[in-house]
């Protein structure tokens, strides 16, 4: 109703400045018209009276009082001036000898300087109000004049005939004006009213109804074109979220950047890479191309988007004891994708089978031996000092206490290898977790004189299972602990977030390891240093455990060696 009103006092507004205009324009026009016509009946009045004068050389009184007579206007009054100002002749007054001198009055002056003069006032010979027209002639001034009175204002009073007539115009044009506005508007208000709703979101079920005009007509294809438009959107999101879940789920890392190399979309593993390649956590893919070891990469795709066409190149990289296979895909439109392949693993699943199985027997002869060794010295020998035997004892129950915790490492393990519902998952803080677990390790920690850095926000939700989720942080620090060596800083970041995933670095500026065992870490029972890491009481499953409860966890995990000493873990944490 607003617009309609706003619309309407528009037109109208700009309909009533060009009526009234018009009106007082023919106002002003018919008024100056009535005054002409009074003037130039007066003019000829003088005109007559100067011409009989110039017939009639020598006139009187009483021959010009008869001429005076003559004209049709009883009630006109002549007077004729001298150039100095004195009256020759006055109609109205008999003795003109006593008439002041006329030379100041209005329509004299004017007269004397345009030829013509008149005004409108009352004479101070007659007391009466006159409207008085004079000519300036040669040798004198003529001067006629009417009575203003009723008869006189009549005739020169406006015709307001017109101005009853422009009002009609004005009211009939106004209701004209007003429907056409209405009508108008409907179809706006309706369209206004929808895309409101667009706007909100709210629920569009019905179609708008619009008037049956070429304006309504408009708007019912807007309104289809936009639900067509809607309709193409969602197949499109559709598409794009299958191809996201396909990036995210594919076994390599993918990222498609546009030609001013930024990215439009990369994957968790891509992000997960770029970091293994840079020195440094960084939280924007376009980093990798910082990477020297890009530099082919780089040129080849300055050079193949001037050549406006599809094209590809394929490199090998080898940094912090992986091998990289980085392919690019410049395409036509000169955005580009790149894909990472870690192809470092050479040996084959049956070849790990065997060697688990290996390791597996090795682990569990140790520790039975030992039991078996001890408890049959004590049963071959009674007479054993208590000392002694206490000792034996001992050693028995750290045996066996190494050998469930083993036990509990392959459950664990096997369980994760199984079935994913073997795991409850709920709501869980990671911010919180980390907290707990510190708060278990504190006193180690300070025994070790470590320093643990914190940076990331709270909270961290994800839906996942809150045991397995402390598992990761719980064995990452035991295993900075036991072989970083002491007085090392441990940093705990979350360094990007995006809208599936959590991405995460654990690291420390400890003793590191040789690169060539970068790429075991997580395998079971896989040892550094054997001797160490048996004399530390690890069971050697504790990196398996970390890389199968992120794998859970729908994530991936890599070691890297810091460029300034130590040892990073990144890996990613899905949130739901």
């Amino acid at each position: 109703m607003r617009l309609t009103r706003r619309i309407f006092l528009y037109f109208f507004g700009i309909f009533f400045i060009l009526i009234v205009s018009i009106g007082f324009f023919q106002f002003r026009r018919e008024r100056e018209f009535r005054s002409d016509q009074l003037d130039t009946q007066l003019t000829t009045y003088n005109i007559t009276v100067n011409q009989f004068i110039e017939r009639n050389g020598a006139w009187n009184y009483n021959s010009l009082e008869r001429l005076v007579k003559l004209f049709p206007d009883s009630t006109l009054r002549v007077t004729v001036i001298d150039k100095k100002g004195g009256v020759l002749f006055d109609s109205s007054v008999k003795d003109n000898l006593h008439l002041e001198n006329h030379l100041h009055r209005p329509e004299i002056i004017d007269a004397t300087r345009h030829k013509t003069g008149k005004a409108i006032r009352k004479s101070s010979t007659t007391h009466h109000i006159y409207y008085y027209l004079a000519q300036n002639f040669p040798k004198y001034y003529i001067r006629s004049a009417l009575p203003y009175n009723v008869t006189l204002v009549e005739m020169l009073r406006t015709n307001h005939l017109f101005i009853y007539f422009i009002a009609i115009i004005m009211l009939v044009t106004g209701i004209a004006i007003y429907m056409v506005t209405r009508n108008i508007t409907s179809s706006i208000v309706q369209l206004r009213n929808f895309t409101h709703k667009v706007e909100t979101g709210d629920v569009i079920d019905a179609e708008p109804e619009f008037p049956n005009d070429e304006l309504g007509e408009i708007s019912k294809n807007m309104v289809t074109l936009y639900r067509q438009l809607i309709e193409s959107k969602n197949d499109v999101l559709k598409e794009r979220e299958k191809l996201i879940k396909h990036l995210q789920i594919s076994h390599e890392g993918l990222a498609i950047f546009s030609s001013a190399k930024k990215e439009i979309l990369a994957n968790s593993l891509f992000i997960q890479y770029t970091n293994i390649l840079s020195d440094k956590q960084s939280d924007k893919s376009e980093e990798i191309f910082l990477l020297p070891e890009l530099a082919d990469i780089n040129i080849f795709i300055v050079q193949n988007q001037l050549k406006n066409h599809f094209n590809r190149k394929k490199i090998l990289v080898e940094k912090n004891g992986y091998v990289f296979s980085i392919q690019c895909f410049v395409f036509q439109d000169d955005s580009f994708e790149i894909t990472i392949n870690d192809v470092s693993v050479t040996e084959h699943d049956n070849e790990l089978k065997r060697q688990l199985t290996q390791n597996i027997s090795h682990e569990l002869k140790t520790p039975v031996s030992s039991i078996l060794g001890y408890m049959e010295s004590i049963l071959n020998n009674p007479d054993m000092e208590p000392e002694r035997k206490q000792f034996f004892i001992e050693r028995s129950y750290q045996q066996a206490h190494r050998l469930s915790s083993l036990l509990q490492d392959i459950s664990i393990l096997n369980k994760l290898d199984e079935t994913n519902q073997l795991y409850e998952r709920t709501e869980c803080n990671i911010s919180e977790i980390i907290t707990d677990m510190l708060s278990d390790v504190q006193l180690l920690i300070e025994q070790r004189l470590c320093t643990v850095v914190r940076n990331y926000k709270n909270p961290i939700i994800v839906s996942g299972n809150r045991s397995l989720l402390y598992s990761i942080f719980r064995n990452l620090i035991d295993n900075a602990l036991a072989y970083a060596g002491t007085g090392t800083t441990i940093e705990i970041n979350c360094y990007r977030e995006d809208e599936q995933y959590f991405y995460f670095s654990f690291s420390d500026d400890g003793l590191g390891v040789e690169e060539k065992h970068l790429n075991k870490l997580f395998e079971r029972f896989y040892r550094v240093d054997k001797g160490r890491s048996r004399k530390m009481g690890g069971t050697g499953l504790g990196l398996s455990i970390v890389k199968n409860a992120v794998l859970y966890h729908k994530g991936n995990i890599s070691a890297k060696n810091n460029p300034n000493g130590g040892l990073s873990f990144l890996f990613t944490i899905s949130k739901a």
